[in-house]
């Protein structure tokens, strides 16, 4: 933005710390005049013939004073610039930092000595916002570069069937349709993914009363064939559990928690579990979703929501319900976009419990 050119802050400082002390010599002066000199008898021979008169008092003081005047200015200004230059150093940091961080440079920080103040305040702040700015810019290019590989991938898979379909016509064409269905079916779901995160992460959505035992129950029956397929038991425990926000980006965030829980699971025949479970706690409204499964290493955890994560040392079953590895991403986003809280902790007989908390809705 440009700005017309005006005093700079030392200079304005400065300025009144020079005034300032203009000011109070000025006042001194005044009190000598007003409680002293003008007291004393203005005659010839003086007080009691022996003292000086006002007029020989005033013109011996006047000197003085202009010059006690003239030495308070010019030590206000020089005192006042020094000063403020100590004073407004670290506000110089904070602006060399500041215009660092807008040409793109993000890694430098102020890390500010001393006691606390309010610029040391200032400039601790301004490191942690340059932080997570550092932490949110390297996330999204981590997550462009992914993003690109995996819609690269079934593009280049459909151009492989496209090319050996051409150079062998002989070739059976419902396995080239079945194949190119199915590569074409989860490059949907993966675009379908990316715009729902990318709308849970604005959050632009209208907001009612929802009833997450509701939301449970039909997540549930939704994925209830999936988890019969895989012999694990699914099961919705728990109260009615009101919150405020979108009831299809909740659903969704359920239906990914529960699908995750049963992707994830002990291998068919191991009777694995899946227990879905809602709760008020005080003003929180809490969804948990707990699974049995092989022991997730804590090393893993703090991964597994991020974009295109998989897990890869976790159990998991490669059909169409493998995902593309943005299940807890998207869980993540529109917990955040809620203003509510996950977390995911390692089960100790093995699997995970994800626990959702949201402020309660009226």
């Amino acid at each position: 933005m440009d700005r017309r050119p005006g005093l700079s802050a030392r200079l304005k400082l400065t300025l009144s710390y020079a005034g300032f002390l203009a000011v109070a010599g000025a006042l001194l002066l005044a009190v000598v005049w007003v409680f002293i000199l003008r007291y004393v008898p203005d005659k010839d021979q003086g007080l009691l013939g022996i003292s000086p008169n006002r007029y020989l008092l005033v013109h011996t003081f006047a000197p003085a004073a202009a010059v006690a005047m003239a030495f308070l200015l010019v030590f206000g200004l020089v005192g006042g610039w020094l000063l403020a230059g100590r004073m407004l150093a670290p506000l110089t940091r904070i602006t060399a930092a500041a215009r660092l961080a807008g040409t793109g440079s993000l890694s430098h920080r102020i890390r500010m000595e001393g006691r606390r103040d309010e610029f040391r305040e200032l400039a601790d702040a301004f490191d942690a916002m340059l932080e997570q700015l550092e932490s949110h810019v390297a996330e999204q290019r981590r997550f462009a570069a992914n993003a690109s590989h995996e819609l690269r991938t079934p593009l280049a898979v459909t151009q492989t069937l496209l090319d050996v379909a051409r150079k062998d016509p002989a070739r059976d064409r419902e396995e080239l349709l079945d194949r190119l269905q199915a590569v074409n079916t989860r490059a949907i779901a993966l675009t379908e993914a990316l715009l729902l995160l990318s709308r849970s992460d604005r959050g632009g959505f209208a907001r009612e009363a929802v009833d997450l035992s509701l939301v449970a129950e039909e997540a549930a029956e939704a994925l209830l064939p999936l988890a019969e397929r895989r012999g694990i038991s699914l099961d919705v425990t728990g109260t009615a559990t009101r919150t405020s926000g979108s009831a299809e980006l909740l659903l969704r965030m359920t239906t990914n928690l529960v699908q995750n829980a049963i992707v994830h699971n002990l291998p068919s025949g191991e009777c694995g579990t899946v227990t879905v479970h809602t709760a008020t706690e005080g003003d929180t409204s809490v969804l948990r979703v707990e699974n049995t499964g092989r022991p997730v290493p804590p090393s893993l955890i703090p991964t597994l929501t991020e974009p295109f994560q998989r897990g890869t040392e976790r159990v998991r079953h490669a059909d169409e319900h493998a995902g593309v590895g943005l299940g807890l991403a998207i869980v993540q986003s529109i917990v955040r976009a809620h203003g509510g809280r996950l977390s995911l902790v390692s089960r100790p007989g093995g699997g995970l419990v994800v626990t959702v908390r949201f402020s309660s809705g009226s």
